[in-house]
């Protein structure tokens, strides 16, 4: 496996820990729908928190919210729809970006929480 794709794997595992320790529930993670991918799907507070992960080993690259570009978000909404109507959810839904930056030992998590909307 690329190591790019371990670094993700590893970031997602920590976005995970990191979102049950704040008393997120992790429903399921890495849910796919045509050419879209759901990182991690939670529920808080009787809400559907739709989460993208974006993991980093350096501070050098662009933001994590710029990295979620609006056709990445576009596929996103997508396929949370899809979810959402496979499963019958009647939820509120919002979409979170977990960043992690993982520098050898040192790493840092930032939760943007409501990080970007549903497209009309």
């Amino acid at each position: 496996m690329a190591d790019h794709n371990l670094v993700g794997e590893q970031g997602e595992a920590i976005a995970k820990d990191y979102l049950q320790k704040k008393g997120y529930e992790i429903i399921t993670a890495n849910w796919r729908f045509q050419k879209a991918e759901i990182d991690i799907i939670t529920t808080y507070k009787n809400q559907l928190v739709i989460v993208e992960v974006k993991t980093r080993s350096s501070a050098e690259f662009e933001s994590p919210k710029e990295a979620v570009t609006i056709p990445k978000q576009k596929r996103i909404v997508k396929a949370t729809d899809a979810y959402i109507q496979e499963k019958n959810i009647d939820l509120e839904c919002r979409f979170d970006i977990v960043s992690v930056l993982i520098q050898g030992n040192k790493i840092n998590v930032e939760h943007i929480e409501d990080a970007f909307s549903p497209m009309l």
